[in-house]
């Protein structure tokens, strides 16, 4: 973990409440996709916990929901605004561990870090598939991108304007069945639906939690599992499927 400053480069709205952000600084500490920074905003008490989406050694790709006045200020900051960032937080997906067939499974703005895990898999020589699950087809992004990367890609949108209806979990099944190892980020009932999918003999699942110091202290976001109490941004965000309790 590192405390640097970070200058916003742009923002550009992806949907009505998602933006794409990039900043400028120093990134060397992040070294696994998973990872996040904790960012700080001016008169706000708590920092804001940002899943990183991409990286290289010198700039940061955040992708930001807008969850209340907090992270409004943050999309809506003008570019050269600089950032107090704890940066390097988490564990981070294993790609060593992957199985023969991965998938990244993603709901909503957990998508994000599965884009930076899908540039490290593809480096690694290994294609994912992917599948990606939105409310609707306006509210969906990043399919384009993922695509070329060479991805091969699902969609679904619970109201089927965009791909098929229902839930991210339906075309996993239907479409991609011969899939054994799934990383995956999102809302926790997706999560714990991914869980339940019997095709997979393991996977790295990605937990979000409301979280107070962001590096372990506070032990705010201590969850149960088969090892004992572990803390989502210390230990994880990054969970094995083997060790999830629900």
């Amino acid at each position: 973990m590192s405390k640097t400053v970070f200058t916003l480069e742009r923002s550009r709205p992806l949907t009505a409440d998602t933006y794409e952000l990039v900043l400028s600084g120093d990134a060397s500490d992040i070294t696994r996709p998973g990872q996040f920074v904790n960012i700080e905003l001016p008169g706000r008490f708590l920092r804001r916990p940002i899943s990183v989406c991409n990286w290289t050694a010198d700039s940061l790709l955040l992708l930001v929901r807008i969850a209340g006045a907090g992270s409004q200020e943050l999309v809506e900051a003008a570019p050269g605004t600089r950032f107090d960032v704890l940066s390097g937080l988490g564990n981070g997906f294993d790609i060593a561990q992957r199985g023969s067939r991965p998938i990244l499974v993603g709901g909503g703005v957990g998508i994000a870090p599965l884009y930076g895990l899908a540039c490290r898999l593809i480096d690694a020589g290994v294609s994912p598939t992917v599948a990606l699950g939105f409310r609707s087809g306006a509210d969906s992004f990043y399919v384009r991108e993922f695509t070329e990367l060479g991805c091969r890609v699902f969609v679904a949108t619970e109201d089927g304007s965009l791909g098929s209806q229902g839930f991210v979990t339906d075309p996993v099944r239907r479409f991609a069945p011969e899939c054994d190892y799934v990383f995956t980020c999102g809302p926790t009932p997706m999560l714990r639906a991914v869980h339940g999918l019997e095709q997979f003999t393991g996977g790295q699942f990605s937990f979000e939690a409301r979280m107070g110091c962001g590096f372990g202290a506070c032990m705010g976001c201590t969850v149960p599992t088969t090892g004992g109490y572990k803390r989502i941004c210390k230990d994880g965000p990054i969970l094995y499927k083997e060790e999830i309790l629900w």
